[in-house]
């Protein structure tokens, strides 16, 4: 089964040029391309809002934009996309400092041929792969799979940026489960350690692919939801709360889950912007009320 065409989009504004990466690409044997041109740099940002591309190729000389400056606007736009720098004789200095500041290869003009190219896309992706392979393991709780702390930080920032943008609210969710160190005494870690990853798969019943949830410390999730309102936060706990009910009415054998929440709603249209860790640090004061208040609860039993 021959495989999918690549989708390169090619920003370079001199037509003889651009022409001419065409014709190379299109004699790359065993493999086929789709191209998109644009001849400026705001139009090929404006390409990532409609359309996904597996590589850009990126000419660092245009008419709205020169020197490394290109690239660095390229990737706050798309980081998760491969670029190789297409440069004249005269610019290699540049092209090897774009590729210490992130772009996978460059080519010069001129002196590639159609093998070249198709090679150095090729390595050019299976190199970015590697890269974001590594960047995500170090943002991944190991037990849980969900984000660590350094991953919740990196992601919950560009929640924060989205939620201002569109004027939405964003709620911070805490949760620690309750008794682990008495689970981990009484049953053992390898218990402890599975009672962790249950509440980590309770945590993705209730919140959306695009929220970010995270463990943060040995008992400790927090997760980070935006476009909504306040009335979320009530939803949210019920939500949290009946599906903790059926997991232990599902879960025969393993002892019983009990999570004690925080929540902190912010609407960055009416209130002063707050930081994210000062969000985190109202969520978790939600939550140890919480905990006081189960645990009067329960010993008025």
């Amino acid at each position: 089964m021959s495989e999918s065409p690549l989708n390169i989009l090619l920003v370079e504004d001199n037509p003889g040029d651009a022409r001419l990466i065409r014709e190379l690409l299109a004699d790359g044997s065993g493999t086929s391309f789709v191209i998109s041109e644009v001849n400026r740099l705001a139009h090929g940002l404006e390409q990532f809002a409609d359309q996904s591309f597996d590589l850009v190729l990126l000419d660092l000389s245009l008419p709205d934009s020169t020197g490394l400056d290109t690239l660095r606007r390229f990737q706050a736009t798309a980081p998760d996309v491969p670029v190789i720098v297409l440069t004249g004789l005269n610019d290699e200095g540049s092209a090897i400092q774009a590729v210490r500041d992130g772009a996978q290869d460059y080519l010069v003009k001129g002196q590639i041929d159609g093998q070249q190219i198709v090679r150095a896309i090729r390595y050019a992706r299976e190199r970015h792969r590697m890269v974001l392979q590594i960047r995500d393991l170090s943002l991944v709780d190991d037990l849980t799979g969900l984000h660590n702390r350094r991953g919740f930080a990196a992601l919950a920032r560009e929640v924060v940026k989205r939620a201002v943008r569109t004027g939405t609210g964003l709620v911070v969710t805490f949760v620690d489960l309750d008794g682990m160190k008495r689970i981990n005494d009484r049953f053992g870690h390898e218990v402890g350690d599975r009672a962790l990853i249950r509440t980590a798969g309770v945590l993705r019943s209730v919140f959306r692919a695009s929220d970010v949830i995270a463990r943060i410390g040995g008992d400790e999730f927090i997760a980070m939801t935006d476009g909504v309102d306040g009335a979320a936060v009530e939803l949210l706990r019920r939500r949290l709360t009946s599906a903790v009910e059926d997991h232990n009415r599902e879960s025969a054998g393993e002892p019983a889950l009990a999570l004690s929440l925080g929540f902190a709603h912010h609407n960055p249209t009416a209130e002063t912007l707050k930081s994210i860790d000062d969000l985190i640090a109202e969520a978790d004061e939600a939550m140890y009320a919480d905990k006081d208040s189960r645990r009067t609860k329960a010993a008025r039993q």
